[in-house]
């Protein structure tokens, strides 16, 4: 349904791009990152499928007509406008642009057939990522827009947080972005129409509920001026479908069933400059992760003026904590950038050794502690961006999620994603601030804040293994701003996990149970 050549919802597994880049997310490198490899695997499905694609999209022409419409009333005559993701160059053509408009698309076939339809506008090969490298003709500087459209792009985006700061570039100060997502609950329809045939699987990722584009978009400085879901009837019944979108579609009770969310937003000024933190303690509790210790370190970007790195071992049944001492005796030796220390666990649970590394971190006031697991599978090189949000103070508890990017294969079984998004529900209901995700284990805060957290503990009683809870409750009980940051999740390249799924789950609920009496139901 929505347009070939864009960003299209849950039609083509992480694991199918995983492929193409050969596991190289293990060590990447500048030559070759997963968002290089992710864009060419998008690229070289839309050169190959352009005509299948296309066709698609004649039979759904109801629809693209119907998406045009409703953008269209937000785009006045004679606007620049920027179309990224703009496919044939029909929704650009519909909006009557003012000269200097352009579309992009990162599917050359799709540029070519564009230019072939509207020889009048201009169009270029072009990622959304790139677009600060628009320049004005013969100014020399990134071009500005007076409308960004991004219909149906941000599904597809390896790293929407990237793209949204790229996008900063190509505005002003009055600038409107206009993002078209779609639906959750369309999800199974969408894939029925798949298998069908009615509609083609092209490459797709993150399925986007509203809340989280407004989201990403408050963590990249953008202001939301207006969120309105609308089709309901995606499909042509004379009188019928036109009356139904019309006129119910934007109903309370209807609305939550519509297809697409047409979102409007507005740049802020940054007046707060970036300052890195004078230190990042980077706290990783380690259980039998020997394989894991040397590559983490490898790959760990600076997160402050110092970075310091504690590795946190306790009970492993593997020689672990004989490989730290190595990486770490080996690292102190080679006179790496990062402080870089260890020590061993004398209690047991994560929680236990998270509350150690806090305690020997050497962060003070106004410094940052950061919980990464020695597991990998949360890329250490997104972590600078829980860094950044905390150092603009756009929130004071960055907690890592997991379930916005698509993961890969065997990254988390089917029943602990379900086990997951319940208690993200039942998180939002419990501290009134949107969860998506309270188990992944990459958490940031500031050392004050913790230390008001522990000196508070006794209020909820020392009853979580595994720290995610006590710190999620006790930031709550502080009135913290909590913030969802998304993550890539990977798949393990060493060793196993060590959450046991049903024992644990039960242990979880009767903590939530416990925790609604100090917090909800007072």
């Amino acid at each position: 349904m929505p347009r070939p050549g864009t960003l299209v919802p849950g039609l083509f597994r992480f694991q199918d791009v995983a492929t193409l880049m050969n596991s190289t997310h293990d060590h990447p490198t500048p030559e070759f990152s997963p968002d290089l490899a992710h864009r060419q695997a998008i690229q070289s499905f839309g050169e190959a499928h352009h005509n299948r694609l296309t066709r698609s999209r004649r039979r759904n022409g109801y629809f693209h007509r119907y998406l045009t419409r409703l953008v269209k009333h937000h785009v006045l005559p004679g606007s620049r406008v920027l179309d990224v993701g703009c496919a044939s160059g029909d929704m650009l053509a519909a909006l009557d642009p003012a000269p200097g408009s352009l579309g992009i698309d990162i599917n050359p076939a799709a540029i070519a057939e564009a230019r072939r339809n509207y020889p009048h506008l201009a169009f270029q090969e072009f990622a959304t990522e790139d677009v600060a490298r628009l320049a004005d003709a013969g100014e020399g500087r990134p071009a500005t827009f007076d409308v960004i459209i991004l219909s149906g792009v941000m599904h597809q985006l390896y790293d929407l947080h990237t793209a949204l700061e790229a996008l900063r570039a190509v505005c002003h100060d009055r600038t409107r972005i206009l993002i078209t997502t779609y639906s959750r609950a369309w999800q199974p329809l969408v894939r029925a129409g798949e298998l069908a045939r009615w509609k083609a699987r092209t490459p797709g990722e993150s399925w986007l509920p509203p809340y989280e584009v407004a989201s990403l978009l408050r963590q990249c400085d953008f202001d939301i001026i207006s969120q309105k879901p609308s089709i309901l009837l995606p499909l042509p019944i004379p009188l019928v479908s036109n009356f139904v979108n019309r006129w119910m579609a934007p109903l309370p009770g209807f609305r939550l069933f519509d297809l697409c969310t047409l979102t409007v937003a507005r740049m802020l000024p940054r007046t707060n400059r970036l300052e890195l933190p004078d230190r990042v303690s980077v706290i990783v509790p380690a259980r039998n992760e020997a394989g894991n210790i040397k590559p983490l370190l490898d790959r760990l970007p600076p997160l402050g003026k110092t970075t310091e790195v504690l590795f946190v071992e306790g009970n492993s049944t593997d020689d672990t904590w004989a490989v730290i001492e190595k990486t770490v005796a080996d690292y102190q030796a080679s006179g790496g950038p990062y402080r870089v220390a260890c020590c061993k666990q004398t209690g047991k649970g994560k929680g236990d050794a998270v509350r150690l590394g806090f305690a020997r971190a050497t962060a003070g006031p106004g410094d940052i502690l950061l919980i990464l697991d020695a597991d990998l599978s949360v890329p250490p090189e997104e972590l600078p961006r829980f860094i950044q949000l905390l150092a603009r103070h756009q929130c004071e508890f960055a907690n890592g999620s997991r379930l916005v990017y698509p993961m890969e294969k065997q990254a988390m079984q089917f029943l602990n994603i379900i086990a997951n998004k319940l208690f993200g529900w039942m998180f939002t209901f419990l501290l009134n601030q949107r969860l998506r995700d309270t188990l992944c284990g990459t958490k940031v805060l500031r050392r004050e804040d913790y230390e008001k957290i522990a000196a508070n503990r006794a209020y909820f009683g020392d009853f979580d293994p595994f720290g995610d809870f006590d710190l999620l409750f006790g930031a709550a009980r502080l009135n913290l701003k909590i913030s969802d940051v998304p993550v890539h999740y990977k798949q393990r390249v060493y060793g196993s996990t060590n959450i046991s799924r049903f024992r644990h789950g039960l242990m979880l609920l009767r903590m939530c149970a416990f925790a609604a009496r100090k917090i909800k139901f007072i």
